[in-house]
């Protein structure tokens, strides 16, 4: 048929026409959803809520190692709920799918279970963040859900998995407060025996440079000092002393050594006399040549004079004796300044050594300290943390921290949530009238016959002068009957089903359209 406009007698006229198209596919299609709808296996919900409760203790008194946020947690604790291992557990436990295992592998139900019948939601509030003081949105709360068709499977199945949710958050914030106490255990006894060992090491550095330390440094300048002033005393000493021995050395030679002997008088005599004489007279003269050979004379007699000849062996000059003693204790004093002076110049010696070794050993034992020093500071900061992580894992352990408390268990459940009838009888009642427009639509569409003159004089584009009225025979009056019958039926159905859906809208309007919505945003 050609395009033309169409008013509301062309559609009255068009809807006589395919008022059966219409009546039959609606009445079809509104059928088979409601047949449906009412075999369907009813699924049955249950859901369980937990409750994040925030630290008991301040922070200010406690500090808690499990740093990560809730959601982190959860998204954490939810991935080893709904592992492949504990899913299965539960489907083995309760024998659930039994009638899928035949046709679906193990794998394929334990996903389909994850991602269809177990349902996990977040309920999150706006709440003021203690550390920045900035409001912001937490998650306070979750639920868990899961979907079968047996209701007491169904409110089993999800206690258990809120009890797994439970437990895997002891246990992960157990495990961390734990495992942070036990590492800063042993950094603590690692550290601890480093300052062992270096301990040892400062001791032994200390006892071969004990003369060397920064500490002894004044002490040694001090000493040098006073070893130096001691060594000019000393050779103040020394230089009398050796004065000393030059006078009496020369005293001593001018006295005998013993009275009896007159032949030491008589050289001595002669000596003076010699002096004299070569102060007058030269080599040559007699009398100094006689001089100087008595005086050989005398010298020969004098050193062939053996100690017999002496007074009990020894010189019996008491002047002589008085100066040789004091001569033999001055020379003996001599050796013993000398002595003393050898000593504290080696002693001088040793601790200048000791302070030009002084720098070297300060910045090594500077070093050394110093490393100490860092190594202390660390260990009593790693004790200050371990004390505050066996709090922490005190606190853990007494469930005084941040934790999940059930708060709604799982109900058994009294309805089904699928199939909503309301809900699907609503759609199927607007999916069959759609579908008998659509089939109404189409069949005028494709249908070239005229059924009125003006579609004749349209389609010939000649003059029609008249129409013969349409024949009834009896057969057409019997088709009529029953297609009046038929239609009748047809509109019953269509009038139970739309009483049905006025029923639900006044039993319960709100649920109805918010699961509407959620059906038709899933479709």
């Amino acid at each position: 048929m050609e395009e033309n406009n169409l008013d509301l007698n062309t559609f009255l006229s068009i809807f006589k026409r395919r008022k059966w198209d219409f009546i039959l596919t609606a009445t079809v299609v509104f059928l088979i959803i409601a047949v449906g709808t009412f075999i369907w296996p009813p699924t049955y919900r249950s859901t369980s809520m937990i409750l994040i409760e925030a630290q008991e203790i301040p922070r200010e008194y406690v500090m808690t190692t499990v740093t990560a946020y809730a959601d982190q947690r959860l998204q954490t604790i939810n991935q080893r709920v709904m592992s492949y291992k504990t899913l299965l557990d539960i489907i083995n436990r309760f024998n659930l799918y039994a009638d899928q295992r035949k046709k679906l592998s193990t794998e394929e139900i334990v996903e389909r279970m994850r991602n269809k019948y177990i349902k996990f939601n977040t309920i999150s509030a706006e709440v003021v963040d203690p550390q920045t003081g900035r409001p912001s949105t937490a998650t306070i709360a979750f639920t868990v859900s899961f979907d079968g068709k047996k209701p007491d499977v169904v409110v089993q199945v999800a206690n258990v998995l809120a009890s797994l949710y439970l437990e895997e958050n002891l246990k992960s914030r157990d495990k961390l407060s734990s495992g942070a106490a036990k590492f800063i255990e042993e950094e603590t006894k690692n550290i601890q025996s480093k300052l062992v060992e270096l301990d040892r090491k400062i001791a032994v550095f200390k006892q071969s440079n004990i003369d060397s330390l920064p500490e002894l440094s004044q002490l040694n300048l001090q000493t040098v000092d006073r070893i130096e002033r001691d060594i000019d005393q000393l050779n103040d000493r020394l230089r009398t002393a050796k004065e000393r021995e030059g006078y009496l050395q020369t005293e001593l030679a001018s006295i005998p050594p013993d009275i009896s002997n007159p032949d030491k008088a008589r050289l001595k005599e002669l000596r003076a006399k010699i002096v004299d004489l070569e102060t007058l007279y030269s080599s040559r003269y007699p009398d100094v040549i006689k001089t100087k050979r008595e005086i050989a004379e005398l010298e020969r007699r004098l050193e062939q004079r053996t100690p017999e000849t002496m007074v009990g062996g020894r010189a019996d000059n008491p002047a002589y004796v008085a100066l040789a003693s004091q001569l033999a204790g001055v020379q003996a004093d001599m050796e013993s300044i000398k002595r003393q002076i050898t000593e504290a110049k080696n002693k001088r010696d040793s601790y200048r050594l000791r302070i030009q070794s002084g720098p070297r050993v300060e910045e090594a034992y500077k070093l050394l300290l110093s490393e100490r020093n860092n190594l202390q500071l660390k260990n009593d900061d790693l004790m200050k943390k371990l004390m505050e992580a066996r709090l922490a894992q005190g606190m853990e352990k007494d469930q005084m921290g941040e934790r999940f408390t059930l708060i709604e268990a799982a109900r058994l459940p009294e309805k089904p949530v699928r199939p909503n009838i309301p809900a699907t009888i609503l759609i199927g009642f607007i999916l069959a009238v759609g579908a008998g427009v659509a089939m109404a639509s189409v069949r005028e569409y494709i249908d070239q016959s005229a059924h009125t003159i003006e579609d004749l004089a349209r389609f010939t584009n000649l003059p029609v002068f008249t129409g013969i009225a349409e024949i009834v025979t009896r057969d057409d009056i019997l088709r009529n009957r029953q297609r009046r019958n038929t239609l009748l039926v047809s509109f019953s159905i269509l009038i139970v089903g739309g009483l049905l859906i006025i029923h639900f809208f006044v039993m319960d309007i709100d649920i109805i359209v918010d699961k509407i919505m959620k059906k038709l945003i899933t479709w």
